[in-house]
C-alpha cells in the first residue's frame, strides 16, 4: 500500500509568521518538491493576493510531474480565480473548503449546517466545471459533528469531489480519536470508495505527525503537510517526519511513498534559507543535532555499530561528506557539472553570474563544499534588481561607538553615507543605508548563521524589515559576516523597491 504527499509548503507554510516569499523563491521551492517527487503541489491561495495568483500561475506553467493545487473558498470568485492561475498546469487540481464545526459555522460563517452543506455542494459542481480533479475540505473537522461530516462527504462526492479532506484544523485532536475519526467516516461514508481520503493536521499540541499517521493506519491515503513543519500557529505535519516514520518503520506500517528520500535534507536547507525560518537543533530528522552525538556511551557505541544509537542513516536523506574538492583553480566545466550533480539547470547567464560567485568565494576559502555551492545558488535564487547596489564598506569600532561608511550606487550615481552607533559596526551600517535610501524600515529581526564549519565559514545573514506594514526578508552570504550583513540589508531594501 501507498500513501500521496500533499505538500503545502507554499500555501499553508507561507502563512508562518514573518514568512513572505517572491514569485521566484515560490518557483525554486516548487522545483525542489519536484525533485523530492511529491504527489501533489498546493501552489497558493490564488484569490488572496496578485504576488499569490502570478505564483501559482508560474509554478502551474513551469512544474510538470506533481498534480499542482490552488486553494479556493466554497463561492464562484475564489473558484475562478483558482482556475485562471492553475489552468496552464499539466496537472490541475482545485481544492475547495468550507467550516464544518459548529463553533465556525455559528461564529465566522453565521451559516446553518443544511447552508453550509448547500454551498459546499455548489462548490464542488462549479469547480468540477473547470477540472475533474477537485479536493473538498471540511475545515475544522476534528470540532465538527462525525455524522454531519458524513452527510457531507457524501454530497460533495456525489457532486464530483475526487478527494475528501478531514482536516484537523487548530490542532485539537489527539491520534487516538483522530484514528477514529477516520475510520468512522471511511466506514459510514457509502460513496467513500470514489474519492482518496486525505488529512491535513496542525501541531499546536505537538501531535501532528502522531495524528497524521494514526489516520494512515485507519485508511487515509493522502497526507497534507509541509517541509520543516512550516504553517500556521504552531504549524503543519512535517513532510520529513511522516516519509521517514513510514520509511524506518515499514516493518510496522507496511506503507510507502514515492519521496525521494535523498532530497529531504536539501529540500529543508532551500526552505529555511528562502523563508528565513532556521529549523531547530533538536528538530526530528533535520535538525542539525538529529544526527550528532555527545555523550561518550553514544559515542562508543555509533563507532562501533552505528544502529546502535542510529535507526536512520543520515545518508538516507541525503546527507554526505563530498569527495571532489572544487577551488580557485577549478574550472567552469567543473563547476557546472557539480552544480548538475546538485540538480540545478541554468542558462548560460545564470551560470555566468553563479561562477564568478563561486570564484570570488574560492579567494578566500581553500576548499569550497556542496554546501557553500547551495548557499551561493540559494541566494542567487533571492536576488532581485538591484535599485541600489553596495560598492564600499568600511567600519571602524571601539569599545561603545562604531562608525560605518557604505559607498552605494544607483542608477548610475555614487552616494556616500557614515554613521556613528553605539550598537556596534552593523547597527551604523544599517543607519547609514537607512540614510542614503530614506525609506523608514524597521529591523524586526537579524539572524546569523555559519553555513559551514571552520575559521573560514560562510556566514547567513537573514533580516527581516517593516516597511509600511509589510515584512521583507533579505539574505546575505559570505566569509565576512559583516559583508554578508550589509547584503542581507541591501537585499531586502531592493525588495521594497521591487514591490512599489
Amino acid at each position: 500500500m501507498s500513501v500521496k504527499i500533499f505538500d503545502t509548503t507554499l500555501r499553508d507554510g507561507e502563512q508562518t509568521p514573518g514568512v513572505s516569499l517572491n514569485v521566484k523563491e515560490k518557483l525554486e521551492i516548487a522545483k525542489q518538491l519536484d525533485r523530492l517527487k511529491v504527489d501533489v503541489i498546493e501552489a497558493g491561495f490564488p484569490v488572496t493576493s496578485e504576488g499569490d495568483f502570478k505564483a501559482v500561475k508560474k509554478i502551474a506553467e513551469e512544474v510538470s510531474n506533481p498534480t499542482v493545487a490552488g486553494l479556493a473558498r466554497a463561492n464562484k470568485k475564489d473558484i475562478d480565480r483558482a482556475w485562471e492561475a492553475l489552468k496552464a498546469a499539466k496537472k490541475p487540481r482545485i481544492h475547495t473548503f468550507i467550516a464544518t464545526s459548529p463553533v465556525h459555522m455559528e461564529h465566522k460563517l453565521k451559516q446553518s449546517p443544511e447552508e453550509v452543506l448547500e454551498s459546499a455542494v455548489e462548490a464542488v459542481k462549479y469547480a468540477k466545471s473547470y477540472t475533474d480533479d477537485v479536493e473538498f475540505s471540511a475545515e475544522d473537522a476534528s470540532r465538527s459533528d462525525k455524522d454531519f461530516l458524513c452527510d457531507i462527504f457524501e454530497a460533495t462526492i456525489d457532486a464530483g469531489a475526487t478527494t475528501i479532506n478531514i482536516p484537523d484544523t487548530v490542532g485539537y485532536a489527539t491520534p487516538q480519536e483522530y484514528g477514529a475519526l477516520i475510520k468512522y467516516i471511511k466506514d459510514n461514508v457509502p460513496n467513500i470508495d470514489q474519492a482518496v481520503i486525505s488529512v491535513h493536521c496542525h501541531n499546536d499540541l505537538g501531535m501532528a505527525t502522531a495524528n497524521s499517521l494514526a489516520a494512515v493506519e485507519n485508511g487515509a491515503e493522502q497526507v497534507e503537510c509541509a517541509v520543516n513543519g512550516l504553517g500556521e500557529r504552531a504549524g503543519n505535519t512535517s513532510l520529513e517526519e511522516v516519509a521517514l516514520s513510514l520509511d524506518t518503520r515499514f516493518d510496522y506500517y507496511d506503507i510507502k511513498t514515492d519521496i525521494n528520500l535523498k532530497e529531504i535534507s536539501r529540500s529543508s536547507r532551500l526552505v529555511s534559507h528562502l523563508t528565513g525560518v532556521q529549523v531547530q537543533p533538536n528538530k526530528a530528522i533535520v535538525g542539525e543535532n538529529a544526527f550528532a552525538h555527545e555523550s561518550g556511551i553514544h559515542q562508543d557505541g555509533v563507532i562501533k555499530e552505528r544502529t546502535t544509537y542510529e535507526i536512520m542513516d543520515a545518508q538516507t536523506i541525503g546527507l554526505k561528506e563530498n569527495k571532489m574538492v572544487l577551488g580557485k583553480l577549478s574550472g567552469r566545466h567543473a563547476f557546472k557539472q557539480r552544480l548538475e550533480e546538485l540538480g540545478y539547470d541554468l542558462t548560460q547567464d545564470e551560470l555566468n553570474s553563479a561562477f564568478k560567485r563561486f570564484k570570488d568565494l574560492a579567494d578566500r576559502k581553500k576548499k569550497i563544499t556542496n554546501l557553500d555551492l547551495e548557499a551561493i545558488m540559494e541566494d542567487e535564487i533571492s536576488q532581485v534588481s538591484e535599485t541600489y547596489h553596495i560598492n564600499l564598506l568600511q567600519v571602524t569600532s571601539s569599545s561603545g561607538l562604531a562608525t560605518a561608511t557604505v559607498q552605494m550606487e544607483k542608477e548610475g550615481e555614487t552616494i556616500n553615507q557614515s554613521a556613528c552607533s553605539e550598537g556596534g559596526p552593523v547597527d551604523a551600517i544599517y543607519d547609514a543605508m537607512n540614510e542614503i535610501t530614506g525609506l523608514d524600515c524597521k529591523l524586526r529581526d537579524y539572524n546569523i548563521d555559519a553555513v559551514t564549519s571552520g575559521k573560514d565559514a560562510l556566514g547567513e545573514v537573514i533580516v527581516k524589515l517593516e516597511y509600511q506594514s509589510e515584512i521583507f526578508i533579505g539574505r546575505g552570504i559570505s566569509t565576512d559576516i559583516i559583508e554578508a550583513s550589509a547584503e542581507a540589508y541591501n537585499n531586502a531594501l531592493n525588495k521594497i523597491y521591487e514591490g512599489e
